[in-house]
């Protein structure tokens, strides 16, 4: 049974998009990124002008033995007359017996131009990486393939650059440059093992449908980059009602159709779920992926000043 699931978590890994040439480190995904769009760019530290803290959490291929599971929590906020952006972000991903946490801080430089905002960042922390295979029941113990994935830690940094204006935004980032080398396998089952860079292309806007303003659309798109590996992209789209509560739907071409509902409980606290249909070969192997999202927002007297967001954050 060891070796089945061995198997099937070796295939989950390739189905994910984890190999290039070696085997790469996937960058996690996320379905909920719109809310919190720290998880893919760092000059997005400081845009909703208040403190914003944020915990996601992630189930993907539901019952699939040795999926992805993977746990966020994000903060940032403004400073310096909102000219500054500066965040704080841990994650905790799990693939099979793979184990890889980021611990990251961020900073955002804000140019406030005519009626829009021009933010560039960075971020620079470590990524703590490692494979516990001790916790399998394997049928050859000895088995050299095994012997020399070892725990790690890496530094990296990443960049990004963020426009925004009244009914639209922009950004482009690529979290991690470093193609840090990680381990070695013997027996060429596998030749290498590196932290894949991803680059992130990210815009959307917002368009009143109606002469009240009750109910807004959101359409939005992000491509994602990986070196040695296709063009990904979601393509997604929501309904404002009321800028309290929204229901919106994104495909990830090729992987993945979604449902998501997003609801401001009050000023300060905001629920988001998501649900992956995924279209891949695993489907046939899975229930699908769940998302959570719960976001804390707050103004600090003497800190925020002006707090006046974008539209498309009003509701978020």
């Amino acid at each position: 049974m060891a070796k089945v699931y061995m198997r099937i978590f070796w295939v989950a890994v390739l189905l994910s998009g984890s190999f290039t040439v070696s085997m790469a480190q996937q960058y996690p995904v996320f379905t909920q990124y719109y809310f919190n769009e720290l998880v893919i760019n760092p000059a997005y530290a400081g845009s909703n002008v208040q403190l914003s803290a944020t915990a996601m959490y992630r189930n993907q291929w539901v019952n699939f033995p040795g999926a992805p599971k993977t746990f966020n929590f994000s903060s940032h906020t403004s400073l310096m007359r909102n000219k500054v952006g500066v965040g704080l972000m841990v994650n905790h991903d799990e693939i099979g017996s793979y184990r890889n946490n980021h611990i990251y801080g961020s900073y955002a430089y804000r140019i406030h131009l005519q009626e829009a905002t021009l933010s560039m960042g960075l971020q620079a922390g470590i990524n703590l990486l490692g494979a516990d295979f001790s916790k399998l029941d394997l049928n050859n113990p000895d088995d050299a393939a095994f012997h020399n994935i070892v725990n790690d830690i890496k530094p990296n940094f990443g960049a990004g650059v963020f426009f925004s204006k009244k009914n639209y935004f922009l950004g482009f980032s690529v979290p991690f440059i470093l193609n840090n080398k990680v381990a070695t396998t013997a027996e060429n089952f596998l030749s290498e093992i590196r932290e894949a860079r991803y680059y992130f292309i990210r815009g959307g806007a917002v368009f009143p449908i109606d002469r009240m303003d009750r109910v807004k659309m959101n359409p939005s798109v992000l491509v994602r980059a990986q070196e040695g590996q296709p063009l990904s992209f979601d393509i997604n789209n929501a309904f404002i009602f009321y800028d309290v509560f929204s229901v919106g739907t994104s495909w990830r071409l090729g992987d993945a159709f979604i449902t998501y509902i997003d609801l401001k409980l009050s000023d300060k606290i905001h629920f988001g779920y998501s649900y992956d249909w995924t279209g891949s070969d695993i489907n046939g192997f899975s229930n699908g992926s769940h998302e959570f999202m719960l976001n804390f927002r707050s103004i600090i007297r003497g800190v925020h000043k002006n707090p006046e967001c974008p539209q498309y954050y009003n509701y978020r």
